[in-house]
């Protein structure tokens, strides 16, 4: 039967209308409400394909509408770009809609900005970066960016993170990835069955109406908890560079062997000079210190992001004629110097972070931000950071600590737990002698030693200028305590036992609040925890303390002589899974008021259930150091 006019009218407006109805639907503000929920934007739809052709190919095809509820989710959006010569952005478009879903404006390729990605502290790099420079005039708005890039290199494949971040919901996603390169693939995914995402094949995923989580207070690194997608080549490219990817033993091999072979000769005075220098250690622990403290004097850090992927060190010979390095700069520097004394070290890669990140021991790939190297030591490892003028022998404390890493060796790579710290390592003592007067005026001498985590909280005060340690006290560490002034301060750095001493002569005015004949003052006068973590109607995320401590404080309190104690509190001690605190004052036979306070925080992970239970711990903490204590002032 042939078709009338009605019908092929319909034939050829169908496919048009389907096609405006499918993309209105992401681009007008009809949003479940659920999504909009703590959320700055949502990623409306978000299609990604990876079409491998060869070890060393691929081609990034994506179309991604985000709309952006409020200037917080600007940065969301996503429209940036890198490129380098191994990267080539075929195609580029965006279009911009406003809350009626209306076409406002239209971007191709050449509009993006164009620069380097070069960030502070970089000296050099080859990375750039096509950005969008685009300011909305009015809140919501929504942004439809298609794409596509090749990419002549395939050490890192792109993964999914269905959920983008803290404060972005997803409405649709997904990922799919063709492999025609007849090279094996492998892919991990975690955390996608608590958040519904849906396996359409073996590399083929999608994920709808995932809501936005907010962080929370002591919650973990994010992708503990959110849903991720890794993926990698057994036998892939490196910027020109073939590798084997099986396992770590593997990829680790493939490291020394092609990205570290030829970069470690020196120049022959130098090898002289650090053999004199060594000549009479007894042992390689001392040779391997001498040398780390002679790499910190001569170098300094400098961000270097060339060559291959900036992942190939520098040549030591370079980092030795230039005097400074990046991280893997440094460490090669710092191996090629151990190498000629006769101490075995390895290259280590690892993520370098306040917050504790570890390598994934179960899918071997490109990973990590950071190099360090590692000296093994009887049945242990020592670990340098090469990068730093200023850190103690074998101190890895809050950058590199108690996290998983991968040690490079000949024989291939292996995956080691770096050192962690305990609690009772992470200690500072104060000791502190004071005089109150009877006007209230305090001078006080106060000493401060400090170790393990809490030593790389304090000594960098060693180095810092005289107004930049008096704001650290007046603005940070004692801001409670009103009309400080800092008389005097003395350091002593002791990097062989990792110990850091301050001492400080400081004075206040009017301590203490009059009430009537009597003066109530606060006998914790240095160490006053009040970090309280919020308060939740419900809590969603679980937490976790990733250094505990241990503080011990005494004051010596020394009273004017026409001030008597007229009221003490009792001795208070607190116990519980998640720490211990303990509180005593006294008054002496001279009429001193002597207070002693002990602190441990424990580290541990928990479930969102108990949050209550830890946050109860500390508020009551916070309440027992600010308790008061009576005096009266007899004339």
């Amino acid at each position: 039967m042939r078709p009338n006019l009605f019908q092929l009218v319909l034939l050829l407006v169908l496919p048009f209308y389907s096609q405006s109805q499918d993309q209105s639907k992401f681009t007008s503000l009809t949003l479940p409400k659920e999504l909009t929920e703590s959320a700055n934007a949502v990623v409306r739809q978000d299609d990604i394909l990876i079409d491998i052709t060869s070890y060393n190919r691929f081609v990034h095809t994506n179309t991604r509408i985000v709309t952006v509820l409020n200037k917080k989710g600007d940065d969301d959006i996503g429209a940036v770009f890198f490129y380098d010569e191994n990267t080539n952005i075929k195609s580029l478009e965006v279009r911009i809609y406003n809350s009626l879903g209306k076409e406002i404006n239209k971007f191709k390729k050449k509009d993006f900005e164009d620069q380097s990605a070069v960030s502070n502290g970089t000296l050099y790099a080859d990375n750039r970066v096509k950005y969008l420079r685009y300011t909305p005039i009015a809140y919501p708005y929504t942004v439809k960016i298609e794409s596509v890039v090749e990419y002549r290199s395939t050490a890192f494949l792109p993964g999914w993170r269905p959920l983008e971040g803290f404060y972005v919901s997803t409405e649709e996603a997904e990922y799919k990835i063709q492999n025609s390169s007849g090279v094996e693939l492998k892919v991990k995914t975690t955390n996608f069955e608590p958040f519904g995402i849906e396996k359409l094949s073996n590399f083929h995923f999608k994920a709808s109406h995932l809501q936005a989580l907010k962080p929370e207070a002591y919650s973990p690194n994010f992708y503990v908890y959110a849903p991720r997608l890794k993926a990698a080549l057994i036998d892939f490219d490196m910027e020109g560079v073939r590798g084997v990817n099986y396992d770590w033993k593997t990829f680790g091999q493939w490291y020394n062997d092609k990205l570290l072979f030829d970069t470690q000769v020196l120049p022959e005075t130098v090898k002289a000079e650090i053999k004199s220098l060594t000549e009479t250690a007894s042992t390689e622990l001392e040779k391997a210190k001498i040398v780390y403290e002679y790499v910190q004097k001569k170098t300094r850090y400098i961000s270097v992001q060339v060559g291959i992927g900036g992942w190939k060190p520098m040549y030591a010979e370079d980092v030795d004629r230039l005097g400074y390095g990046d991280c893997k700069g440094l460490t090669n520097y710092t191996k090629a110097l151990l190498n000629e004394v006769g101490v075995t070290s390895y290259h280590t890669l690892i993520y370098g972070s306040d917050e504790l990140q570890n390598f994934d021991s179960e899918f071997s790939a490109v990973q990590g931000n950071h190099m360090i190297l590692t000296i093994p030591h009887e049945d242990d490892y020592i670990w340098l950071e090469c990068t730093s003028q200023t850190a103690p022998f074998g101190y890895n404390a809050n950058f590199t600590d108690d996290r998983d890493a991968l040690v490079v060796t000949p024989e291939g790579g292996k995956i080691v737990h770096t050192r962690k710290y305990l609690d009772e390592d992470n200690l500072q003592t104060t000791k502190s002698k004071v005089d109150l007067s009877n006007d209230g005026t305090v001078h006080a001498n106060v000493l401060i030693r400090s170790f393990g985590s809490q030593y790389g909280e304090h000594y960098f005060l060693e180095t810092s200028t005289k107004r930049d340690q008096e704001l650290y006290y007046k603005k940070r560490y004692w801001s409670y305590l009103n009309s400080l002034r800092i008389d005097k301060t003395q350091f002593e750095n002791d990097k062989d036992s990792i110990m850091f001493l301050e001492q400080i002569d400081l004075s206040l005015s009017n301590y203490g609040m009059q009430a009537g004949k009597d003066i109530l003052i606060n006998p914790n006068l240095f160490n006053r925890y009040s970090n309280v973590p919020p308060k939740y109607k419900e809590r969603n995320l679980p937490f976790e303390v990733e250094r505990g401590f241990v503080d011990e404080d005494e004051t010596e309190i020394h009273l004017g002589d026409d001030l008597v104690v007229e009221g003490l509190f009792n001795d208070f001690e607190l116990k519980s899974k998640y720490g211990w605190y303990r509180i005593s004052v006294s008054e002496n036979d001279e009429g001193n008021i002597l207070y002693r306070r002990t602190f441990k925080l424990n580290k541990g992970a928990y479930t969102k259930e108990e949050y209550q239970e830890f946050r109860d711990f500390l508020v009551e903490v916070s309440k027992q150091d600010n308790a008061k204590i009576i005096l009266k002032n007899k004339s």
